[in-house]
């Protein structure tokens, strides 16, 4: 059975045959997509470059295959191989201008410093009731994320990289912490975690702030990361 190859932004290559097994498949994804978008008939057809009927036809089960099947998934802002069968991604890749969908989002909880200062000890992280306060991102964690609040300024610099009193930073406890990566870490003669850019100098690692009204700290044995801040945002 032919095996048909298309190669543009999204690189993808599918199946049409497959295609043709799954008219269910294909008018129940455009269907959800399109509503999901909060666009009409038309304004995919516009968008995608085809007529209002073959939108109309595919999302009716009527027609269960289009030529013009990648122009309407890049219109919907999806994968073809999604659209078709169910798999892959069902997002396109990041490559692709102009298709105005909105990025995906997580929810994560917004803790204490105490809390975070204790996230290797905690048996369970998260347990029901945890937390009360939550906050969206577009970011999908490598492994449990959690919210701070940033208290002090001692992050706030007078230039580049600032992050000021009140904003929220994400963190990602599975991400790589490495020199020049903002981190949240515990000291060993604390019970809060602390928020600084983590650098190295001769082989040993220190806790640099940002502002360069504090002092630098060792982070000596006993010193514990936590996580990698990988978001800042600030709530009005």
């Amino acid at each position: 059975m032919a095996k048909t190859c298309h190669l543009n932004a999204y690189n993808v290559c599918f199946n049409l045959a497959a295609m043709n097994k799954a008219p269910e498949m294909l008018k129940d994804r455009i269907l959800e997509r399109r509503t999901a978008l909060g666009m009409s008939q038309q304004q995919l057809a516009d968008k995608a470059g085809v007529s209002q009927v073959t939108i109309q036809h595919l999302e009716s089960g009527r027609n269960a295959t289009s030529k013009k099947l990648l122009e309407i998934a890049r219109a919907l802002g999806v994968t073809a191989e999604w659209l078709a069968s169910g798999n892959g991604q069902p997002r396109a890749e990041s490559n692709v201008a102009g298709t105005d969908v909105p990025p995906e989002s997580f929810r994560y909880p917004v803790i204490s410093w105490v809390a975070a200062g204790a996230w290797a000890e905690a048996v369970e992280p998260f347990p029901p009731g945890f937390s009360d306060r939550y906050e969206m991102s577009d970011y999908n964690s490598k492994g449990a994320a959690f919210w701070l609040e940033v208290k002090g300024d001692s992050m706030t610099s007078p230039v580049g990289t600032s992050i000021t009193e009140g904003m929220l930073i994400l963190v990602d406890t599975e991400a790589e912490a490495y020199p020049g990566k903002l981190v949240i870490a515990k000291l060993a003669d604390s019970n809060e975690a602390t928020f600084k850019k983590l650098v190295e100098d001769g082989g040993r690692r220190f806790l640099k702030p940002l502002n360069p009204a504090y002092p630098m700290e060792m982070c000596m044995e006993g010193c514990r990361i936590v996580g990698v801040v990988v978001r800042a945002m600030i709530k009005l």
